[in-house]
């Protein structure tokens, strides 16, 4: 073979000093980038030995990685269909862009690593961000092809000259700069490989590389290399998203989880996703169990492209609700190196996410017709899931109408459809409006729903995070209907009929009353009114209207309601003019009409779980005088 010296064809003398400080803080996926490139040239061996091009025995087809502290290099190495002298020059000394100006063009518009990588085919050349000098000997497939050996030391100038390889495939060697010594630790090597190569298609072998006689050069001054030390490999070549779902049992699913995340508790279910138009897409997403919990990790989705590991940063691949679910997505139509501006111009995107959502909508469904018992037992699992699901995806919510489930306080399950049908004879005001009651906690605001179920009332329980958020949502999709908390207002309010109950009270007597329940709270932020209710219900009952209690809420959740969430809590304390204890406060010497409605006020306020410290103290020593 003859010398050969030259420049690579790129038309600037920029590209070096670019790649190595423009890529430096992502400068981990050069070891992606070569290993995916000795995956390429396996798989294209197999392919061409399946077609019937290739007739020899194929051998170990495994991708070796070696590090070598001492001698400061690590190597690829592959079997694959190697490369002629010519073909070096094509494919390594050619970079696939047309020229200098394009290329600062574009080079502009990248926001990162990835993109600059995936735009331009500068995978290999990703190694000059960590290596001053890159080696490559290769040995082409094709018969009676002479080995070849390029280097190049981070300028545009490379050498061809003839290799020492005997048998097929590829070694890259990267000599490791100084300001990448890390590369050169054993478990950092380790880290990346076990982030990017997990699941590559071709087994993947990593290991340190043991002392050697033919250690150094031979006389004619080619290369030796030293042995790989361990028989380790790294990656689990056929996942569970590449298997049919026939070939699966349930443990295979769940060994997979727990592969991905270990110490995880079980899933609740899974979802195997396999689609080969309009796009490519397989993967499988697990239902962790939420249990009401809002503040969990959410980056739990990792996305591949062909087995290599991309990123789990997903969120415009699938929708934020599905944000929530763990597993994998394996698509060869997403770009390579992906970079999140990228994704987001990328029309293949938008309809995985909405193909993602559909299939989940579908699953959920599935379930719920099959076997609705399981499906109820898994509802405070996937409830949260459901309801973010129905508020921030208009497609979603069109489906999820018929499995969102409604829970009310005797723990019986309704949809949409059966809750409705179950309270319009009861719960529809003189308006023709239907209202849902509900508590957010049924043990504190007992006497609430109590009071409800007197008159015959159902109660639904909503205490999940988004569930003012849900609410909101409700009211707007469903027709002349509201959801009001239990203890918004006195029952005759919250769903107003015909029959109003009157008090005999004379505008006088309501005065007084008024003024001795002021003088007995002395609190401007609780305001006191007189109103007619059955007098069977509470004396006193301390309520926040629905709207106030609903901001409030929302501010919490950083909603934007910030205004309301600053405002101190206001209350309504409503006198029920027709109950016995006002008639006797009113018989009462004026003495003890103080003490009677300071009494009524803070039963009202235990009934509201209110009532705590100094003033929980001296309500037990008053009750017990009057005992």
């Amino acid at each position: 073979m003859v010398q050969e010296k030259g420049t690579i064809s790129i038309n600037t003398e920029n590209i070096f000093p670019i790649i190595k400080k423009f890529l430096y803080s992502d400068h981990e996926i050069f070891l992606r980038e070569l290993v995916s490139n000795a995956v390429d040239a396996t798989q294209k061996l197999k392919r061409l030995a399946s077609l019937g091009h290739y007739s020899k025995d194929a051998g170990d087809l495994r991708v070796k990685i070696a590090v070598d502290k001492e001698a400061r290099t690590i190597t690829v190495s592959d079997s694959g269909i190697g490369m002629t002298a010519e073909e070096v020059k094509k494919y390594i000394n050619q970079i696939a862009f047309s020229g200098a100006t394009e290329f600062m063009e574009k080079f502009k518009e990248a926001k990162d690593a990835n993109e600059i990588i995936g735009r331009f085919g500068l995978g290999f050349y990703s190694a000059f961000m960590v290596a001053e000098k890159v080696e490559i000997q290769t040995l082409s497939y094709q018969d009676g092809a002479e080995p070849a050996r390029w280097i190049c030391d981070g300028s545009t100038s490379f050498e061809i000259t003839e290799g020492n390889r005997t048998e097929r495939g590829t070694d890259v060697v990267l000599y490791i700069n100084a300001e990448s010594e890390e590369f050169l630790e054993e478990h950092r090597i380790s880290d990346i490989l076990n982030k990017y190569a997990k699941f590559l298609p071709v087994p993947v072998q990593f290991g340190t590389k043991k002392e050697s006689v033919e250690d150094g050069q031979d006389a004619e001054g080619k290369t030796k290399y030293k042995t790989i030390d361990a028989d380790n490999i790294i990656n689990n070549t056929n996942p569970v998203w590449t298997k049919a779902p026939a070939e699966l049992k349930d443990e295979d699913y769940l060994d997979f989880y727990r592969e991905l995340y270990p110490f995880s508790e079980e899933p609740l279910f899974w979802i195997h996703l396999n689609v080969d138009y309009p796009f490519n897409l397989t993967g499988v997403l697990y239902f962790p169990k939420l249990k009401n919990d809002f503040e969990i990790q959410k980056n739990k989705i990792k996305l591949f492209s062909r087995q290599v590991f991309i990123t789990d940063e997903v969120k415009d691949i699938v929708p934020e609700f599905l944000m929530l679910l763990h597993g994998v997505i394996d698509s060869p139509d997403i770009p390579l190196n992906v970079s999140r501006s990228f994704l987001q111009a990328d029309s293949n995107v938008k309809k995985i996410n909405s193909y993602i959502s559909r299939k989940v909508a579908d699953k959920l469904q599935e379930l719920f017709k099959k076997d609705r018992k399981a499906y109820e037992e898994k509802w405070n699992d996937i409830g949260l899931f459901v309801k973010f699901g129905a508020i921030s995806d208009e497609k979603f919510y069109e489906k999820a109408k018929e499995f969102v489930l409604f829970t009310n306080t005797d723990k019986e399950h309704f949809t949409l459809e059966e809750y409705n049908a179950r309270v319009k004879d009861f719960q529809t005001d003189k308006n023709g409006s239907l209202v849902y009651l509900y508590t957010v906690d049924a043990e504190n605001q007992h006497s609430y729903v109590q009071a409800a179920h007197k008159k015959g009332y159902d109660v639904l329980v909503m205490n999940s995070p988004i569930d003012t958020h849900f609410i909101h949502h409700l009211e707007m999709k469903l027709e002349k209907t509201s959801l009001k908390r239990v203890d918004a207002d006195v029952l005759d309010k919250l769903i107003v009929k015909e029959d109003v109950v009157q008090h005999a009270l004379t505008e006088d007597e309501a005065k007084k009353l008024k003024e001795v329940f002021e003088k007995a709270i002395n609190n401007p932020l609780m305001k006191v009114e007189i109103e007619s209710q059955h007098e069977e219900g509470l004396p006193v009952t301390i309520t926040m209207e629905e709207w106030m209690r609903r901001m409030k809420d929302m501010s919490k959740m950083g909603g934007g309601m910030n205004f309301y969430g600053s405002m101190p809590d206001t209350y309504k304390v409503a006198v029920n003019a027709n109950h016995k204890v006002v008639t006797k406060l009113l018989q009462a010497e004026e003495g003890k009409q103080i003490a009677m409605a300071k009494q009524a006020f803070d039963l009202a306020l235990l009934a509201q779980g209110m009532l705590k410290g100094a003033d929980l103290t001296a309500f037990v020593e008053r009750s017990v005088e009057v005992i």
